[in-house]
């Protein structure tokens, strides 16, 4: 499934309205038909590190939507704690599927994304066909990640400037001459010290993720993924969140980087678990 596969790709936004007023959300969509797929980045990453798997998706027939999520890529990144939540996250992703005429979608994140999956199938249950979440982020790791975010919000706010150079000196490297992960790490580092402040902000003192009696009454089918060696991302939160969600299915990763440097084995994976749902739906319409 790493192999290149062309298939159409458009890029749309939509606007949510919110206490604050209107925000403008960016999307890629990858393929066509009425078997939906979203994917959601990891905190600061933009929607194009899952361009890979949206392309192996939306070759197997599947319609791909890769979202950036308030303040994250070309998205709108206002500079307002109170925006952001894994829960306004999650009705961001609501009102996609709203915009888009999906009655109900699989939903894949990585990261802060499989936090936000998790969320929307807390909120709004129908709205979920299924579940693929790589490095969910539960208390095991919410230390970890304390410690890692907790001094990028504290340079956003003291230090602007140097989130402001860092921004501008990697928007002086053409995106056409890196390979794409090494694009996708310098759009990471294009961060706007205001909105960076906020976001971060908000996300350690808002709500990360349902909580455990919650997830257990998640019953979409779910694909969790889990790393070795990784401090903020445990195995143990994947392990946990895969005993607690009542159709979960674990898999561990061999390493962090192998979804991202050698991505097959975990790309058919994917694939075939939301092929599955989709043609579980097709056996419950002729069974009707």
């Amino acid at each position: 499934m790493s192999e290149a596969i062309l298939v159409s790709e458009r890029i749309g936004q939509f606007h949510v309205e919110s206490d604050r007023g209107r925000d403008r959300l960016e999307y890629t969509e990858y393929g066509s038909g009425d078997r939906w797929v979203v994917l959601l980045p990891g905190l600061l990453i933009p929607r194009r590190m899952h361009d890979g798997l949206a392309r192996s998706l939306a070759g197997a027939g599947l319609h791909v939507v890769t979202l950036d999520p308030l303040g994250h890529g070309g998205s709108d990144r206002p500079a307002d704690p109170l925006a952001y939540s894994t829960t306004h996250w999650a009705q961001q992703v609501v009102a996609l599927l709203d915009h888009l005429g999906a009655k109900d979608a699989v939903l894949g994140g990585t990261s802060l994304g499989a936090n936000v999956a998790l969320e929307v199938a807390a909120i709004a249950p129908k709205r979920v066909r299924g579940l693929i979440l790589e490095m969910p982020v539960l208390h095991n790791g919410l230390g970890a990640g304390i410690g890692a975010f907790a001094p990028l919000m504290f340079t956003a706010r003291r230090l602007p400037f140097a989130i402001t150079g860092l921004r501008w000196a990697t928007r002086a490297v053409p995106r056409r001459a890196v390979p794409g992960w090494t694009g996708v790490v310098l759009d990471t580092l294009g961060q706007y010290p205001a909105a960076m402040a906020a976001y971060t902000h908000g996300l350690f003192f808002g709500r990360v993720a349902p909580l455990a009696h919650e997830r257990r009454r998640i019953t979409a089918p779910a694909l969790v993924i889990g790393h070795p060696w990784d401090p903020i991302h445990l195995r143990a939160d994947a392990a946990l969140l895969a005993e607690e969600l009542p159709n979960a299915t674990f898999e561990e990763a061999r390493s962090i980087v192998e979804w991202r440097v050698s991505p097959g084995r975990l790309d058919e994976l994917a694939v075939d678990f939301a092929r599955a749902r989709w043609q579980a739906r097709a056996r419950t319409r002729r069974t009707s």
